[in-house]
This record gives structure tokens, C-alpha cells and sequence, in this order.
């Protein structure tokens, strides 16, 4: 297993970041690793979609848990391994925290971890502050 973290407080309501996470196809507006996607339906368990980051190519995704104004996942099936995108939000006395987690589990994650998951890594705060700075 890879894992990888950046969480940050905010003033921003929990409406106003699950607006941003929900608008799948202004993704790139907030991670810069993000070229173009959509959504194959709605924004709830189940639903498919499509993205394609910054030189890489298309990789199909599904939403696999969704909590309204409090998380969802969304899971890329890599060849022999699998990469979820893990989004949280957790109220605090002043305000809330956002949180936005990878991991990635299977055989070729050794793989996959090291050709991908440095540029994850480095972008992931990046993605979060201007989610941040989105919402308020």
C-alpha cells in the first residue's frame, strides 16, 4: 500500500467545498493535475466518469462512496492495482478541515507509487489550498 495526505482548515463552509468536489468538470479549476473530466451521471455511489491529467492518458473512474457535505472516493483501476481519491471534510470548533487522501493497494503499487505517485504527492497540497481558496 501508497498513501499520501494534505488536509487544511478553512473558513469555507462544508456546502461551499461539496459545490466545488461535485462540479466534476471544473475539477482543473482547483487541481492543476487535472486536464478534463466528467461525469457519467450523477454525483452519488456508483456513477462513472472520465478524467485525463496533465500528460497522461484518459482513465475512467467511479465514485464508490458519497456522503453529502462530508466525503466521497473515487477509484481509478490501474493494470493490477487500484487508485482511490479519498475527499473528507470534518467540522471543527472554527470552521472545517479538508481533506484530501490517495491510496493506492495491489500488486503493482511499487510500480505505480513511484512513475505517478510523486507528482500526486507534489500537487496534492496545491489542489487543496486553491479548492480553498474556490470556496471562500
Amino acid at each position: 500500500m501508497w498513501t499520501t495526505e494534505a488536509s487544511r482548515k478553512t473558513t469555507a463552509s462544508k456546502e461551499q467545498i461539496w459545490k466545488l468536489w461535485s462540479d466534476v468538470p471544473n475539477w482543473k479549476l482547483w487541481d492543476t493535475q487535472v486536464e478534463n473530466s466528467k461525469i457519467l451521471g450523477e454525483f452519488q455511489t456508483g456513477t462513472k466518469g472520465v478524467l485525463k491529467s496533465v500528460g497522461g492518458p484518459k482513465a475512467t473512474f467511479e465514485i464508490i462512496e458519497c456522503t453529502k457535505f462530508k466525503s466521497f472516493t473515487n477509484r481509478s483501476n490501474l493494470p493490477l492495482c487500484k487508485m482511490d481519491f479519498i475527499h473528507t471534510i470534518t467540522e471543527t470548533t472554527d470552521g472545517v478541515e479538508i481533506t484530501h487522501k490517495v491510496v493506492m493497494t495491489g500488486l503493482m503499487t511499487f510500480l505505480f507509487s513511484n512513475v505517478i505517485g510523486k507528482k500526486i504527492k507534489a500537487g496534492l497540497p496545491d489542489a487543496v489550498d486553491k479548492l480553498i481558496q474556490l470556496a471562500c
